[in-house]
């Protein structure tokens, strides 16, 4: 083992999954940069290291130092104390105060600073209330390095630091002592696994009850990342046993405790999904919110459709032809039986593919409901998908959660039962994209003499939350549904839409290219190397696309591909986009991400203080080191986030095609490869394809194609929502139902 010195020059890799960096170092006593690799997820350039490791000779990348431990130590030379400063990490200083401070103080400007901070008005541009400002940064780096020193001696990484001591302050190592269980629920980024090592390494018995329950509860979230409302008793018991290296007998035991702390609720289950616990009948374990919003929903569902609307008798052929004249069309046919069911029902489901015809159904329905005097409400599940409806209707259109009412310091809906919404007709798009928790949220609100009409595309991939709510309600048989199935005319002209329903019918779509300079809206490259994949995605973004369609190769041009790892991936994709279109200019680093000024960015996590959501699309306006705020424009709402928030935000030149649901593109670049096939499935082609409004270039192979189109066999979901409608297992007994707030 050797020990070596020196500050962080630049991240060059960060895995943040496993915490492997490669770095550049300028070590004490070299005029080359060195390079350093191992477990170093945290660190930031500017920082000086002391690290332990041994030096090895990489056949690929030469002289590399891998790295044991290390830990953040004060520079000592006045290039390392100006680097140091000038990296962002004290606010209040920048680049340029950062030189300016050190050329007046030199190898002294730390001590200044911590000792003496009224010097720093020696400095050009330094007032009172920047030295207060510069002041309590220092006092704010000093702990969460003590942090950062505790949490490393029970082998976290450091980059969680910053947000323990944002959630705790100055209890925060006394909160891990006590229960480190409690950052995987109140933290972002620190999740079970993490909380988990900690409290091994302070001594936590790893066949302790606690450790059972926390560990139960931790399953039980993970399934619901795979869109599980309930999963079954004999699967999480599996799953905590192999999790957690427990015994039966403890995990049973922790089972039955979280159920008597009504943690969860256990509810006996039909024979239908059965076959997972390997029994004729099985118990299946909600987490309690998820069981109380399932079960509401249902409820609430069923007494909305109980009570009458506002709407006295219509003459429906005078109505149609009065809007038929008003929008100067002739409908079809399900389309009139469409408008005239959503007049005489209380709840109406609408579904069809791109191009049947939604939109004019909506805009009718607008035009004769405000022709009833009755008060419209338009809503969707993210703020893309409502701006859409909005500009394809003429009528205003909000997020769910904005209708709603979100009151972020309390987290809770300011509408709800005791506060309902004030209208008589509310139409949701974009259903598919609804998940249990947020369905239920909107349910509570709406006034039990209201019209819902639920609009959406039932062969898209389903929600990202847990739940299957559109599919749930039209099996369930419970509520009048029109499905459009007709191509219009003037869309039929459009290979995009064409295509997309000979996918969704289990067909190939079209993809012999047109010959000449004749255009198209859909092309297929064939190209099963996935470097020379990526090569041509660079070209089509840079070059073709833009000099043939016109199209702006970051603010229209969209990659979606089906997975976030590997050459072909989101992350991969992202960080070579970003060096073919966003090349130049400074750079702020942060966990091994890079991000640029003009760099296109999605939100990853619904914050509902900056009123910006999961699948939000933006571009970085300005990056301020010396304040430590970086701004993102979102369709021209400009949203600070400080350095610690930037893990709620990733480049998005490239994403999933699940994180595409309810937006749409003037281009779409979909890689489909082999490597792919765990994922290839046919809504998922189906949901990308129509994400483009003009354009559509599949590129990979044909056997992937083949391979997605055939299988449409969809990852079953566990949900009991179709049967809490159609039977009476919805009168639980054990549980109120009447719940006042759920969280969200």
């Amino acid at each position: 083992m050797e020990t070596i010195y020196g500050y962080l020059d630049k991240i060059s890799y960060c895995n943040e999954e496993n915490s492997f960096v490669v770095a550049k170092l300028k070590e004490r006593g070299k005029r080359e940069l060195s390079c350093i690799v191992g477990n170093l997820l945290g660190v930031n350039p500017g920082e000086s290291l002391q690290l332990t490791g041994i030096w090895k000779h990489n056949p690929k990348f030469g002289l590399q130092f891998q790295v044991e431990r290390f830990e953040a130590i004060v520079p000592a030379t006045t290039r390392g104390i100006e680097k140091y400063l000038s990296s962002g990490l004290i606010r209040g200083i920048g680049p340029v105060m950062a030189k300016r401070i050190v050329e007046t103080f030199g190898a002294e400007a730390l001590d200044v600073i911590e000792n003496n901070p009224a010097k720093l008005t020696e400095v050009s541009g330094i007032g009172p209330k920047r030295i207060e400002l510069i002041s309590q940064a220092w006092e704010e780096q000093k702990e969460i390095k003590e942090i950062m020193i505790f949490l490393q001696g029970h082998g976290v990484a450091a980059s969680h630091a910053a947000k323990i001591y944002q959630c705790y302050g100055q209890d925060s190592i006394a909160v891990v002592k006590d229960n480190p269980y409690r950052l995987a629920e109140d933290i972002r980024g620190i999740g079970f696994l993490t909380a988990d090592n900690i409290a091994r390494a302070m001594g936590v018995d790893p066949n302790s009850i606690l450790r059972a329950k926390e560990g139960i509860v931790h399953v039980l979230r993970q399934t619901l990342l795979e869109g599980h409302v309930f999963y079954p008793q004999p699967g999480i018991l599996q799953k905590s046993r192999e999790a957690l290296q427990i015994d039966e007998e403890i995990a049973e035991q922790a089972l039955d405790e979280l159920q008597r702390e009504q943690r969860i609720i256990i509810e006996d289950m039909a024979v239908e999904g059965a076959e997972e616990g390997g029994h004729d009948d099985f118990k299946g374990v909600y987490l309690k919110p998820f069981f109380i919003a399932e079960s509401q929903m249902a409820l609430q569902l069923l007494h909305l459709q109980e009570e009458d609307s506002k709407v006295r008798a219509v003459d429906s052929d005078k109505m149609l032809e009065w809007v038929e004249q008003q929008l100067d069309i002739n409908l079809a046919q399900r389309q009139k039986e469409a408008i005239a069911m959503a007049v005489q029902e209380k709840i109406l489901i609408i579904t069809g593919g791109p191009g049947t015809g939604k939109t004019t159904i909506i805009n009718a329905l607008v035009r004769i409901f405000k022709g009833l005097k009755l008060k419209i409400t338009m809503a969707a599940p993210t703020g893309r998908a409502a701006k859409r409806m909005q500009e394809t209707t003429g009528w205003d259109a909000l997020t769910v959660h904005r209708l709603l009412e979100f009151n972020p310091r309390e987290g809770n809906f300011k509408r709800n039962r005791d506060y309902p919404l004030e209208t008589d007709v509310l139409i949701i798009d974009e259903l598919s994209m609804m998940d249990t928790m947020l369905m239920y949220q909107l349910l509570r609100a709406i006034p039990l003499h209201a019209i819902l009409i639920l609009v959406g595309d039932v062969n898209q991939l389903p929600s990202v939350g847990p739940g299957n709510v559109l599919s749930d309600l039209i099996t369930s048989g419970k509520f009048p549904m029109v499905e459009l199935r007709e191509i219009f005319r003037q869309s039929r002209r459009s290979r995009i839409v064409s295509n997309a329903h000979r996918i969704n019918e289990g067909n190939l779509p079209f993809i012999d290219n047109p010959e000449g300079r004749e255009l198209s809206d859909f092309y297929f490259i064939e190209e099963e190397n996935p470097q020379k994949v990526v090569a041509k995605i660079l070209d089509l973004c840079q070059r073709r696309i833009p000099d043939r369609f016109f199209f702006h190769p970051v603010k229209e041009i969209q990659v979606l591909t089906p997975m976030h790892r590997g050459v072909v991936g989101t992350m991969n994709l992202n960080v070579e986009l970003q060096k073919a279109l966003n090349p130049q200019g400074f750079e702020l680093t942060r966990g091994g991400r890079s991000f640029r000024v003009r760099d296109k960015v999605m939100q990853l996590v619904n914050n509902y203080e900056k009123d910006i959501y999961n699948g939000d699309i933006g571009w970085i306006s300005t990056i301020d080191v010396e304040n430590q705020q970086l701004e993102i424009n979102y369709d021209g709402r400009r949203v600070s986030y400080d350095f610690a928030q930037l893990d709620e935000i990733q480049l998005s030149y490239a994403t999933s095609i699940h994180k595409a649901q309810g937006s749409e593109y003037p281009a779409v670049i979909m890689p489909i490869l082999i490597q792919h096939y765990l994922l290839l499935q046919r809504n998922l082609v189906y949901t990308g394809v129509t994400r483009a409004k003009r354009l559509v270039i599949l590129i990979g192979s044909k056997k992937a194609l083949a391979m997605a189109i055939n299988n449409n066999k969809t990852n079953k979901r566990f949900t009991r929502l179709r049967e809490r409608l159609q039977t009476e297992v919805n009168k639980h007994r054990g549980i109120i139902l009447n719940t006042t707030e759920v969280e969200v």
